[in-house]
């Protein structure tokens, strides 16, 4: 999808996008092939010509920082296609408390579609620990992170993530459906364990709390649920991005 998207040029948008594909220039190549494009005075089309010759070699070197910038954050589900391979899910668990009133994480979980990693606040969570994680990945994917996952890790702990991020909540907004990621979940027929089925977050503050009494079957319950949150954002990803495909309208020009 990124490759038919011309929203990463200056000025360019949705309709001026459908505009080009209605015209049969559908991605990149086909911009950069066709001399004249009537409703592109010349000095725009070779400025545009350049930007996404470099495009293409951003693409080609993996630097989603590069597209994280070009593109407005809602479109980032666009690079979900090419950097599947090297994205992560991501999600976390507090104590309840905001970062700038006595809230610290407790876990954060991260998937990236073979292997599920636990980092618990007390055992292997640290700013460190996290950034050597993350910097091992160009793409992220969350649920509702940009509203609470990672501006609380950066107040929390310094950490930032600097790829592309596709945050499911909103893309699942753009689409019409409401309600949060259990909610999602069960629409899309995901399951989750019946020892963690119906728990959220304020049972998670709750498990962790009694893990710090050395409860450890309470620990290990807390990452089973964490482990859900996190691990499910996967396929859900693939499937939002199909159906955020199917909406550009860009399947009716590539049939």
């Amino acid at each position: 999808m990124i490759r038919n998207t011309f929203s990463i040029l200056r000025g360019i948008g949705e309709k001026f996008e459908k505009k080009l594909w209605k015209k049969g220039i559908l991605d990149w190549g086909d911009f950069l092939k066709t001399p004249e494009i009537g409703f592109i005075n010349q000095e725009r089309k070779q400025s545009f010509d350049r930007s996404l010759v470099e495009a293409g070699e951003r693409l080609a070197q993996g630097d989603s920082c590069f597209f994280a910038r070009a593109l407005k954050q809602r479109d980032h589900w666009r690079l979900y296609e090419n950097f599947k391979g090297n994205a992560v899910c991501l999600d976390i668990e507090s104590n309840g408390y905001p970062a700038w009133g006595g809230g610290y994480v407790t876990v954060v979980g991260l998937y990236d579609g073979f292997d599920y990693k636990a980092l618990v606040r007390g055992e292997n969570l640290n700013a460190e620990a996290l950034e050597r994680e993350l910097s091992r990945y160009r793409y992220l994917i969350t649920f509702f992170g940009t509203g609470f996952d990672m501006p609380f890790l950066k107040d929390a702990l310094g950490v930032k993530f600097r790829g592309a991020h596709f945050d499911l909540c909103f893309g699942a907004k753009k689409l019409g459906l409401s309600g949060g990621l259990k909610r999602l979940e069960e629409r899309m027929g995901l399951e989750r364990d019946a020892s963690v089925k119906g728990l959220d977050g304020y049972d998670a503050v709750k498990l962790w709390r009694e893990a710090r009494r050395g409860n450890l079957a309470a620990r290990e319950l807390l990452i089973t649920y964490n482990r859900y949150d996190t691990v499910n954002l996967y396929g859900l990803a693939s499937t939002l991005y199909e159906m955020l495909k199917v909406r550009t309208g860009i399947k009716e020009y590539l049939n």
